[in-house]
């Protein structure tokens, strides 16, 4: 039987989704239940692979089980053998030919910063902390130069496994509620750290350290180190993956 499982998770514990030697991760967590469920060494395969400290609250995961079991009974028995920092929130049975990553046809990520003076305690493990007043308005005008098409090497962190960098923005924007700022960005893919490096850069705009005309200077460039710096990571939370 092949599985479908949306999940939710707080990212400030883990060393990012995918299974590393030395640091808990995500995947293994998930891994380790499912063997302590059935019995089998199953591979978890997500639909975006989180760094650490990022969270999400539409992630999902596929897998394979020997074991036939119903998916409701599934998402309990993970619901109880998992800590309460991850959550699986839905669970179906797919055709086996499912596959978490290339099945997506966009993933959605929402950047969240607190500007205001003070850290807010209710915040501050999911949101940067930015004291300086931010120019909203300037900030919403730069981040839709990065919807379409583009090459995002400017944006692309080192070590990134991409094999092109090529990536089609459909929505780049900013909402806010009092000292919450949003910003959101879908697209059909990213390379590794691109929402936090573009943040990086559009926080740059909202303090008038670089201007609105700046971006598509910089995405021509295909020059990481013209860019902004790269956002923490807590402020960042996959939102949802559409198919």
């Amino acid at each position: 039987m092949r599985f479908k499982l949306t999940i939710e998770y707080d990212g400030t514990e883990y060393h990012g989704w995918q299974v590393q030697p030395n640091g808990r991760t995500i995947q293994a967590v998930l891994q380790e239940a499912l063997t302590r469920m059935t019995g089998e060494s199953a591979v978890v395969v997500a639909a975006g692979r989180t760094d650490a400290g990022v969270h999400a609250c539409g992630q999902v995961i596929g897998f394979s089980l020997q074991h036939t079991v119903s998916p409701q009974a599934l998402q309990g028995a993970l619901n109880a053998l998992t800590p309460p920092d991850i959550s699986i929130t839905a669970a179906e049975v797919v055709g086996d030919d499912f596959h978490p990553r290339r099945a997506a046809r966009s993933r959605i990520y929402a950047y969240r910063i607190w500007n205001a003076r003070w850290v807010s305690p209710f915040w501050r493990r999911y949101a940067w902390h930015v004291p300086r007043e931010l120019d909203r308005e300037q900030m919403r005008a730069a981040a839709t130069h990065l919807v379409g098409e583009h090459d995002f090497t400017s944006f692309q962190a080192a070590g990134c496994e991409a094999r092109q960098p090529v990536r089609r923005v459909l929505r780049s924007d900013f909402d806010h509620s009092g000292h919450l700022i949003t910003y959101t960005i879908e697209a059909t893919g990213f390379l590794r750290h691109m929402v936090r490096n573009i943040v990086g850069t559009l926080v740059e705009v909202g303090l008038g350290e670089r201007g609105v005309a700046d971006l598509p200077g910089l995405l021509a460039a295909r020059d990481r180190t013209l860019a902004g710096p790269t956002a923490p990571a807590c402020g960042l939370c996959l939102q949802r993956v559409n198919y």
